[in-house]
């Protein structure tokens, strides 16, 4: 940087006589400047108490867009008090931009005054969003119906190489994350039952706890967890963002119904690969279990073996897998949900995205809760 660049721009008012006063400008202006404020300029102009101003630019070394701004500021300052403005002094390029800036006034009014809501209005906003979304929830549930009753007839109209493609991606794609996922949830399950079982000498028992924790509840909602954030918000992204694009609405002028072509094959393959992604999680918990149970306690792998058998039946393993088709079921249809309901900008995308994990966690929690209370109940 040269050192005209680096030179600051000094301002100040010189008295000329008791009516006129000069403001100077000189220096640089560009935006890295140092600038005196505008309020301190303004302050001095005040107490010289002129009815003339005259602005003086001869030796300015450059200036940009924040000289003509800081320019206005006085000029408002001036007519307010009506006190006369002679920008001649000023060079032809801003008094050019002086003029073009005040061409046309503003309009009275024209600015929007902040209003600040009550707390009943805000109340009654967050009741009729709500009432909007359970509205849009049942016509998607009704059209999901309708699009998996053409399937049973035989006339739904999709791509078999989409469903592989989404299998796929729900499927094997997603087995490292629910590996680590599943084996780490093990891991943690024994060490919280180590803890107290080791107290009383009943270390075997950890793996009635990890066996049964995991197969009845912490397979099946760390796996519909997993899957909500990976496939759930994928799901929302792309639909929304072929909302966009007009994709979808180029389906609906060919004939096509969206619901068939795009949401029906990503249903399809997420209520046919979660369940066998939660069985694939029940063995990688029981098995984190046991390379706690293992290695820090005294208990062979066979006793572990024996003692999860023993624990954990068919029963256990039915309600897991039962879940789990009810928590697919819930993710995709939240993910194609917000997709479909997506608006038409790249943020509305990240906004159905985001959408598609929370509520999909929520219905997930939901399910899971009445589910385990209906299964008490029972005594199942």
């Amino acid at each position: 940087m040269s050192a005209v660049d680096a030179a600051p721009a000094p301002i100040g008012v010189k008295p000329i006589d008791d009516s006129t006063a000069a403001i100077q400008l000189t220096g640089n202006w560009s935006h890295d400047a140092a600038i005196k404020p505008a309020e301190q300029v303004l302050a001095e102009l005040g107490a010289t108490n002129p009815s003339r101003v005259l602005l003086q630019a001869h030796e300015l070394a450059g200036w940009d867009s924040r000289l003509p701004a800081y320019l206005l500021k006085i000029i408002d300052y001036c007519q307010a008090r009506q006190i006369e403005v002679d920008a001649s002094g000023l060079p032809e390029g801003i008094q050019a931009l002086l003029k073009l800036a005040r061409a046309v006034p503003e309009r009275t009014g024209a600015r929007r005054a902040t209003q600040k809501k009550s707390m009943l209005a805000d109340i009654g906003k967050t009741a009729l969003n709500g009432l909007k979304d359970v509205r849009g929830l049942i016509a998607f549930i009704g059209e999901t119906v309708l699009a998996f009753m053409s399937l049973i007839r035989g006339k739904a109209r999709f791509r078999a190489v989409d469903l592989f493609l989404y299998i796929q991606d729900a499927g094997p794609a997603a087995l490292a994350i629910v590996t680590l996922i599943s084996l780490l949830v093990g891991l943690i399950l024994a060490f919280v039952g180590a803890v107290q079982l080791a107290m009383f000498g009943a270390q075997i028992y950890i793996a009635d706890l990890v066996g049964l924790g995991t197969v009845r509840e912490m397979g099946a909602l760390m796996t519909a967890v997993i899957m909500s954030g990976r496939t759930g918000a994928a799901y929302a992204a792309q639909l929304g963002t072929m909302n966009v694009n007009s994709e979808i609405d180029a389906l609906k002028t060919m004939g096509i119904s969206p619901m068939e072509f795009l949401v029906l094959p990503r249903m399809l393959a997420l209520i046919l690969m979660l369940p066998l992604l939660c069985l694939y999680a029940d063995l990688m918990g029981i098995l984190g279990g046991a390379l706690v149970t293992v290695s820090a306690f005294d208990v062979s792998l066979i006793q572990y073996y024996n003692e999860t058998q023993k624990a954990v039946d068919l029963t256990d393993f039915s309600i897991g897998i039962f879940k789990s088709l009810v928590f697919a079921l819930l993710i995709a249809t939240a993910g194609c949900m917000r997709g479909m309901q997506c608006g038409r900008s790249a943020s509305a995308v990240g906004d159905a995205a985001t959408a598609a994990v929370v509520n999909s966690i929520v219905y997930i929690v939901v399910a899971d809760s009445l589910i385990t209370l209906l299964c008490n109940r029972l005594g199942i």
